[in-house]
Formats: C-alpha cells, sequence, structure tokens
C-alpha cells in the first residue's frame, strides 16, 4: 500500500539497537510473527473503508483523544501498524501515532511513572485504532487465530481509544525487558497464565500487570501487552483516521 507514509519514529537509540535483536519476533531468531492472509491487503483495505461501524444504543462519552507523546518524554513508542513490522505484514496508518482518551492517557502516564522508579518505562506499539483496520484484521485473519483480534461487529477497545498495547523498557540501557514472547505473537506463549517464561520473564509480565492493574486497566487473557482501561464501554466507536486527528 504505497499511499501510506513511513512510521514516524519516538525511540531512543538504544532501543532502535535492542528492537533490530532478538526478542521481536516470535522465537529468538526470527521476525515478525505472521498469519497467511485469507485475503490481500490492497483488497481488505477497498471493503473496509466503504464499511459501516456497528449502531450503538445508549449515550457516550464525547471523544477526547490525546497524543501520547505530549504527556511525557519517557515514553516510547513503537507504532507497529505504521509500518510493515506485524502480524499482517503491511501498514495500516499513515503516521507512527498513539492516541488514547485523555482519562486513559493520564491513568497511563500515572503508570509509567511509577515504573519509571521501579527502573522501567513504558514503550506502546497500539492505542487508538480506527474501525475499519478492525474489520481489516478480522478479515484478513484465519478463523483459527481469529481469538487474537477483536471482531468489528462490536467494535474494538482500541477502536474507542480506550486500549493500549505496550512493554516494558529498562531506564538504564533503553533495552526492552524480555516478557517471553514477541508483540502480536499468536501463540500459546502470550497467554498471561503461559508456565513456559523463564523467572525474569514472568516477573516482567508480573511488573506490567500489577502497575497498570493499579491505575485502572485490565490485561486481556491472550495476550501479556494489551489493556483495557476499565471505562472502555463509555466511549463510543469511532472510524476517525489520525489525519482526522490532526496528525501531521
Amino acid at each position: 500500500m504505497p499511499r501510506f507514509r513511513p512510521v514516524r519514529c519516538l525511540l531512543a537509540p538504544a532501543l532502535l539497537l535492542a528492537l533490530a535483536g532478538p526478542g521481536c519476533g516470535h522465537t529468538a531468531n526470527a521476525g515478525p510473527f505472521r498469519i497467511e492472509l485469507r485475503r490481500p491487503v490492497e483488497e481488505l483495505e477497498v471493503e473496509a473503508l466503504a464499511a459501516v461501524p456497528p449502531p450503538e444504543g445508549g449515550e457516550k462519552l464525547r471523544p477526547d483523544l490525546v497524543d501520547l507523546s505530549l504527556l511525557d518524554p519517557a515514553l516510547r513508542f513503537d507504532i507497529r501498524y505504521a509500518g510493515s513490522n506485524n502480524f499482517m505484514g503491511a501498514p495500516f496508518y499513515r503516521s507512527g501515532m498513539a492516541y488514547l482518551q485523555r482519562p486513559v492517557a493520564e491513568a497511563l502516564v500515572k503508570a509509567h511513572r511509577e515504573l519509571l522508579q521501579q527502573g522501567f518505562g513504558l514503550l506502546v506499539f497500539d492505542a487508538y485504532r480506527p474501525w475499519y483496520v478492525t474489520w481489516m484484521f478480522w478479515e484478513g485473519t484465519p478463523e483459527s487465530l481469529r481469538h487474537f483480534v477483536a471482531n468489528p461487529a462490536s467494535g474494538s477497545r482500541h477502536n474507542r481509544g480506550a486500549a493500549v498495547d505496550l512493554t516494558l523498557y529498562h531506564i538504564a540501557s533503553g533495552s526492552l525487558a524480555a516478557m517471553g514472547s514477541g508483540y502480536d505473537e499468536f501463540t500459546e506463549r502470550s497467554h498471561i497464565d503461559y508456565q513456559g517464561v523463564s523467572a525474569e520473564e514472568r516477573e516482567n509480565r508480573d511488573r506490567l500487570r500489577a502497575v497498570m492493574e493499579k491505575h485502572g486497566f485490565s490485561v486481556y487473557a491472550n495476550e501479556w501487552w494489551h489493556f483495557d482501561h476499565r471505562d472502555w464501554a463509555e466511549y463510543p466507536i469511532l472510524n476517525l483516521t489520525f489525519e482526522e486527528l490532526g496528525a501531521p
């Protein structure tokens, strides 16, 4: 999809080196986890942009999405869907931005600042996600792996700007913390209760989960990196592109 611009990089040099090394993919010696697509991405995009999000009942809070990069300089970003380093091997965002509803963003920053006191920071892989991208994920993913992606018929919590995908990095070195699987690795190793992780990986998973839960988030059982804010249901499903949100 050549219409997309390259990802905006907000990583420290040491962290860039860490991302290029072992641990980015589904094994220490492999690249990103990839699925066998049910349909070509270009075909999916045409249909997704023409599709309409599901109707919702009841009153919702007025959206107030904020750019996370403006809230704390120690937050790091590797927005995977702005490039091809993701499970579908294609870019879906024109800009490498991360937005969340303001109360959700403020809760995330509180969690991040608590982790800083423990020698860790947060690196964000994804936050708000337009609904049409969720539609593409669902239609492109084999049925056997769809428990790792949201059904567009009900919308994703990412679509509401109330979910975030993230990991830990070490403040001292800038390197990513060992977590026992790669981001968007659609295997049992990503489950929060997977028993095959090392003692260090378990400690890192537990640290991330404990601090995020303290600040109003809950982890998704199949993905150690995915956290939903407790008020996610109060926000509407959104289908705004990052350009419509004011991204450069």
